[in-house]
């Protein structure tokens, strides 16, 4: 409840401090001056949605006192831990999570019906009723809908986490990581193939032309950009790799001294990653017990695999994370969970 009230704060208030450029994609959604509404696509859905709902005609603070609390909720009906008011690293990032959605998802925004979304998948993984292998394709099906619908980047996750689902059943010294590793090798292999489809790798058809529209403008302080230009086969392969860890374990983040919301990102995201990697090593050596929360760690796994692909910032980056935020809140308390189970 104190979470609530001092983040529903922050929420309302949020209009009054963050600076216009934090809006952008919110006055698109809200005023739709190109008229893009639609049944296809995320701004087209997401225009439809908050115009039929009418949270369009409101302002941004008012959206915010409706949106938060309902964001709030989807957390509490999925379980509060035990020790959830002790001080730990855990509970910290948790607590940082509900800053960050206060901040992000304050005004008409995609993330608060991406995370609606994929709540969904927790609720089926934690329901008593659906069996484990019904859940598992329930979940990367949901998956599919919303990349085919809404954001076409979220259909490579059921490929990629299947994919390293098959190859965690391999014996090797440092299964891991190499997991991780052919996560990564899949997302090349589709790049590449998409590549030879349609003439431009997915970084290159993405992240690059969001970029290069802004090299020198006030947005480009934490623009993610490759060492080699995305337009070859390797180039791309080195664009992934470098997107992934800089999306991910962003220690060349902590260069930006002089912007602390930088800093702050990448403290919360390397804990966040080697909590989560940490967890992923241990679902990996007991996949029977928390076979649940393995398939919770590979579409988390891949979607951060699918970021390091698309993202261009990580402004941007943290924004799309807070709207996975239920996969991660279960994922960190699956200990929990569990026991109630039992």
């Amino acid at each position: 409840m104190l979470l609530l009230i001092c983040n529903l704060v922050v929420a309302v208030l949020a209009f009054y401090v963050l600076p216009k450029r934090f809006f952008y994609d919110a006055t698109l959604i809200a005023f739709d001056r190109g008229n893009e509404i639609g049944f296809l696509g995320s701004y087209p859905l997401t225009i439809l949605f908050y115009k039929i709902t009418g949270l369009r005609y409101l302002p941004f603070p008012l959206i915010a006192l409706i949106q938060y609390p309902i964001l709030a909720y989807v957390l509490y009906k999925i379980g509060v831990p035990d020790n959830f008011e002790k001080i730990n690293v855990k509970n910290l990032l948790v607590y940082l999570g509900f800053f960050m959605m206060a901040i992000f998802m304050s005004m008409p925004s995609k993330e608060f019906i991406t995370y609606l979304y994929l709540a969904l998948i927790v609720f089926i993984y934690k329901s008593e009723s659906i069996s484990f292998k019904k859940s598992v394709f329930l979940s990367l099906f949901l998956l599919g809908v919303l990349g085919a619908f809404y954001r076409p980047y979220f259909l490579l996750i059921p490929i990629i986490a299947f994919g390293m689902y098959l190859v965690s059943y391999i014996n090797f010294k440092n299964k891991t990581l190499t997991t991780i590793f052919y996560g990564l090798c899949i997302a090349v292999f589709l790049s590449l193939s998409y590549g030879v489809l349609k003439g431009q790798y997915l970084s290159e058809s993405s992240r690059e032309v969001v970029n290069s529209g802004r090299v020198r403008s006030q947005d480009a302080n934490s623009m993610i950009v490759s060492p080699l230009k995305p337009d070859t086969w390797y180039g791309e392969t080195v664009g992934i790799v470098y997107g992934f860890f800089t999306v991910n374990f962003p220690v060349n983040g902590l260069k930006h001294l002089l912007s602390p919301q930088i800093i702050a990102f990448v403290i919360w995201q390397i804990l966040l990653f080697y909590i989560l990697l940490v967890r992923f090593s241990r679902c990996l050596k007991n996949r029977k017990e928390q076979e649940y929360e393995l398939w919770i760690l590979l579409i988390l796994f891949s979607y951060f695999i699918v970021q390091g692909v698309f993202e261009p910032d990580l402004g941007t980056a943290i924004r799309h994370k807070i709207g996975v935020f239920p996969l991660i809140y279960y994922a960190l308390y699956y200990e929990h969970f569990r026991k109630e189970l039992q």
